[in-house]
């Protein structure tokens, strides 16, 4: 008894000590409205990550709370022996870098966004370190990143210089990352991280961010992620080039306990950076978004934050449009152009895409062979040129749009020929060609200005085109900037910083454009490029079973809005089905109007008129991931309004099979206290509602708590209800 008032008289005394030693150190607290991140500066000037996970009532704790104690920022080469924040080489050939607390500062942009800036030095160097945490209270996330400068006499070598490192502890974690390949974007992948260093990274330079691996991913300690329970973490990386998120998982550490060190940013592959004294180097912003209630909150928060802060114009409504590639490919002519606007009238769609081929004269583009760089209208193929596509179209009642793909050039181009300096190529080795095709140098300020003129040329030009879609269909191989010299470690980092200015001078001058963002498919589906786009290319697989795992996964991380969804020819599954998936996002079509029988016209422009109607519920809605593709043979999920007024189900059957079981689909997002009324849409001429109950009245208690028993029969069978509180 006597040794256990003892020990419990030094525990006791300990935590005095600590408690008085921790009111007096600096704390720096960066927080939403559910979620904070708190930082504190020990004794020997060194930051240290103190906490992160949910908010206290008692604000008191903020300056007490210690369950971690990990370097904020760690540099490289000196003490720290795990994966470093930051590396650099000196001037004077010094490899190791040590970060000390100078001060702090906090500004607030309104009631909702706050910034804090951390300033960090090295003491025997003028090496200067700021780490930025940008805080949205209401959606609950921060974004964060970097800036590196120095006042050294000469040039120093950034060797590694993340985004952000972000320490969780707990005992195991569960990682869900993102892979794919061409018409297989975004396949999910879960498994528990091992101890030791696990690395999702791409090395295929500034033209395409993704193709293999996607730059976001979410966390679950202790168990396997769940749609609306447990703890998430979800984070993703903003930018176009290549990426590193490194997975730290520390077990048995006695000074720190078990913890995962995230550590996120530009992958340094080849791209040792030579920074001039005061020149500002800006790390790539790291998003993420913690969530106690599952991935399904952690994904509205991060839909929340990129419509109002991410996306470009991101409540600008959305274009529904037919593009007329499976209609024509690259055989086209002016005078079948102009047909092709009467079956956009007919479908009810807003505007008519021209998609690829519409352009060279030398080198005429009627394959992927020729023509691109020389962006004139081809004179034999649109003899009166692109103004009397667009005058042609609006007299119809429609919008035009057409593709461009500017930051490439096919040998077979005038642009080729006239600007070998402008290419992306190594002199000394054989010319490495993928879909007959090569990248310009947008390291060059003068192909910036090149590629910018593309645009400017034709929107100033033609200025009723009211839509662009951007395309890229290669990504870096065999690279050598002329412009940069001998410095070729900057290629990969100043690639995408031109791509970046070019977007940024096209979106100040035109900054009501609809753009979509397309690369090979789903290749830049990344909020780096989407901060001047309006929407995105997900897959040009479109067949809709395959459409719906796709789009699904997409979901963790971009809200409805910028998902452009088409209905095409692809696939053996019905027209409706087709329709039922493509309506999920911002819907499109790229299919060939004659061949459809009237029938079928009528059906998908009742069908678009629904569309518009419930479009803004369907962009901007809270997303309910319902029933998973991935558990079962069936899927669900669900769109509803904030004030729970109204929403929007669909419902798919997948390929069934015997033993099969269905489950009742239980909504959410609704008011337990209302009635709604629910009522099956898109219903074909002459067919009768899937859902019997179609038109019935329930409680908003009894959809969320019981639900409806699954109702549809049949391999590839498809609904869409709507749901109104009366």
């Amino acid at each position: 008894m006597h040794k256990l008032l003892i020990k419990i008289f030094f525990c006791f005394l300990f935590a005095f000590y600590f408690l008085c030693a921790n009111i007096n150190a600096q704390v720096i607290v960066i927080k939403t409205n559910t979620t904070s991140l708190i930082f504190r500066v020990d004794e020997n000037k060194q930051l240290q990550q103190a906490y992160f996970g949910n908010n206290f009532s008692d604000t008191a704790l903020y300056n007490i709370v210690k369950t971690s104690n990990s370097p904020a920022f760690p540099g490289g080469g000196l003490n720290y022996t795990r994966e470093p924040a930051i590396e650099a080489q000196h001037a004077d050939g010094n490899i190791s870098i040590q970060l000390n607390y100078v001060d702090y500062s906090t500004e607030k942009q309104n009631d909702n966004v706050t910034i804090t800036n951390i300033n960090l030095k090295d003491p025997a160097y003028p090496f200067y370190t700021t780490l930025h945490f940008k805080s949205f209270n209401k959606e609950n996330i921060i974004e964060t990143w970097t800036t590196v400068h120095h006042e050294e006499k000469n040039f120093i070598t950034l060797l590694r210089y993340a985004s952000s490192f972000i320490s969780l502890n707990d005992d195991n974690f569960y990682l869900t990352h993102f892979y794919g390949d061409y018409q297989t974007e975004v396949e999910p992948e879960e498994f528990k991280l091992p101890e030791g260093l696990y690395s999702v990274q791409t090395k295929l330079g500034g033209a395409r961010a993704t193709y293999t691996s996607f730059p976001f991913f979410m966390v679950s300690p202790n168990k396997t992620l769940s749609e609306n329970e447990g703890n998430v973490f979800a984070g993703t990386l903003a930018w176009s080039g290549n990426f590193n998120l490194q997975f730290e998982n520390i077990r048995m550490n006695t000074h720190e306990g078990n913890s995962l060190k995230i550590i996120s940013g530009i992958n340094n592959y080849a791209s040792a950076y030579q920074l001039k004294p005061n020149e500002i180097f800006n790390t790539p912003h790291f998003i993420f978004t913690y969530s106690s209630n599952g991935q399904g909150q952690a994904s509205r928060n991060l839909h929340a934050w990129a419509l109002n802060y991410a996306v470009w114009n991101g409540y600008q409504k959305r274009q529904t449009l037919l593009n007329n590639w499976e209609a024509t490919y690259f055989n086209f002519t002016q005078d079948t152009l102009v047909k092709l606007f009467d079956g956009a009238k007919k479908l009810g769609v807003d505007l008519f895409l021209l998609d690829d081929g519409w352009f060279g004269n030398n080198h005429p583009r009627h394959s992927d062979t020729a023509g691109l760089g020389d962006w004139q209208p081809n004179r034999k193929t649109i003899p009166d040129g692109i103004e009397y596509l667009v005058k042609q179209a609006e007299a119809k009642g429609i919008h035009f749009g057409i593709w461009v793909e500017p930051e490439m050039v096919n040998p077979k181009s005038d642009l080729y020929t006239q600007h070998p300096e402008w290419l992306l190529k190594l002199k000394n080795r054989s010319e490495d060609l993928f879909r007959n095709q090569l990248i310009l140098d947008l390291c060059n300020p003068k192909v910036q200005d090149f590629v910018f003129g593309i645009l400017h040329d034709l929107l100033s030009k033609n200025p009723g085109i009211a839509y662009i879609k951007w395309d890229c269909n290669r990504y870096m191989t065999n690279t050598f900037s002329n412009y940069l010299g001998a410095n070729q470690q900057a290629v990969y980092i100043d690639y995408v910083n031109g791509f970046y200015k070019v977007l940024e001078r096209i979106r100040k001058e035109y900054p009501q454009l609809e753009m979509m963002l397309c690369s090979g498919g789903g290749g830049r589906a990344e909020y780096g490029a989407l901060h001047y786009f309006n929407e995105f290319w997900p897959s040009d697989n479109t067949d809709a079973i395959d459409r719906i795992f796709i789009q699904w996964n997409y979901s963790y991380f971009f809200p409805a809005a910028t998902m452009c969804n088409h209905v095409t020819s692809g696939g053996k599954e019905s027209l409706k089905y087709k329709i039922d998936v493509a309506m999920q996002g911002k819907l499109g079509f790229d299919i060939k109007v004659n061949d459809l029988t009237a029938g079928e016209i009528k059906f998908c422009k009742t069908s678009v008129d629904t569309y518009k109607r419930l479009q803004s519920l369907i962009n901007y809605g809270l997303l309910y991931r319902l029933i998973s593709p991935y558990k079962n043979s069936t899927a669900s999920l669900l769109y509803a309004d904030s004030s729970k007024q109204k929403a929007i189900l669909f419902a798919y059957n997948l390929h069934l099979h015997n033993g099969d079981s269905y489950q009742k689909i239980k909504m959410e997002g609704l008011d337990a206290t209302k009635k709604y009324v629910v009522k099956e849409i898109n219903v074909e001429d002459g067919e009768q509602p899937a859902f019997e109950e179609s038109g019935k009245i329930f409680s908003g208690e009894y959809l969320m708590k019981e639900g409806l028993s699954w109702f549809l029969y049949g391999s590839l069978k498809s609904a869409v209800l709507e749901i109104t509180a009366q």
